[in-house]
């Protein structure tokens, strides 16, 4: 319980910088931590502006710096003094969505590479994990970079999955496989269930999306209630958090900037647990 407990209370909230998403953020508090997404669509330096214009509100925030947006040494060199500006120390360097990289940079062990040869204020840095892997890259070539980010990362994020026993499984993997970088498990917040399963489809957990709209009459519980809740993911959960082998640290929720429902359930399972 106590361990449960502990991860609750330390959530992250991955948020979108969009348009009026910052009002939203009045539902966290001083110290909480927020991870501020990076796209394709929106680029790099509005994650880097956004960081800057939160910077004052007291959150623990993590920028995403996704790889092929950063077009070479000098680049990094800029992003690494801008965020040291806002007195981040914590950040996730993603490959990216990018098909072709915008500069030199085509991975993210490639960043983190250079980054490991700067003078930088980051004690965190988190890189992505797939456990059900990856649309676009095979699971050697997958397991082959987080070997090889081995050190340099802090921990690892696994992307959003609805299928626990699956990521169990390939976390039990990759601490077999020598792999063993710290884990926060990636979960879905609390949001519309249409809206959740249709964002999955988008961001390449389709079969993770398939499953869920199998389990437990799913079908017959979108027309009972329109909401999606984590529960029985962080039930299934529950059995790994005290092994120490897969050294689960955190739990890392994708609120697609619906936080007020998510930081309620996290509050009622606090309340549950006593």
């Amino acid at each position: 319980m106590t361990a449960i407990k502990n991860l609750l209370e330390t959530l992250y909230h991955e948020v979108i910088p969009m348009k009026g998403f910052e009002d939203k953020l009045s539902v966290l508090k001083a110290g909480d931590r927020v991870g501020i997404t990076c796209s394709p669509k929106q680029g790099l330096q509005v994650t880097l502006d956004t960081v800057s214009q939160l910077s004052s509100r007291g959150f623990m925030l993590t920028p995403h710096i996704a790889a092929r947006q950063v077009m070479n040494r000098q680049h990094l060199c800029d992003i690494v003094a801008q965020l040291s500006d806002s007195g981040i120390t914590s950040i996730f360097v993603p490959g990216g969505d990018l098909d072709s990289p915008m500069g030199e940079y085509d991975s993210s062990a490639a960043v983190l590479r250079d980054l490991s040869e700067m003078d930088h204020p980051f004690t965190r840095v988190g890189v992505a994990s797939y456990p059900e892997g990856h649309p676009a890259i095979s699971d050697d070539v997958l397991f082959e970079a987080l070997e090889a980010k081995q050190g340099i990362a802090t921990h690892m994020v696994t992307q959003m999955c609805f299928d626990m026993p699956v990521l169990l499984k390939w976390l039990g993997e990759m601490r077999d496989r020598g792999i063993t970088t710290p884990v926060w498990i990636g979960l879905p917040g609390v949001m519309d269930r249409m809206k959740l399963f249709k964002t999955s489809l988008r961001i390449g957990v389709g079969q993770s999306a398939k499953y869920a709209r199998k389990q437990k009459g799913l079908a017959g519980m979108l027309l009972r209630s329109p909401t999606y809740k984590p529960d029985s993911l962080l039930k299934e959960l529950k059995s790994a958090i005290g092994d120490e082998r897969m050294a689960i640290q955190g739990l890392y929720m994708f609120t697609f900037n619906q936080l007020d429902n998510t930081v309620q359930w996290s509050q009622e399972q606090l309340k549950r647990l006593g």
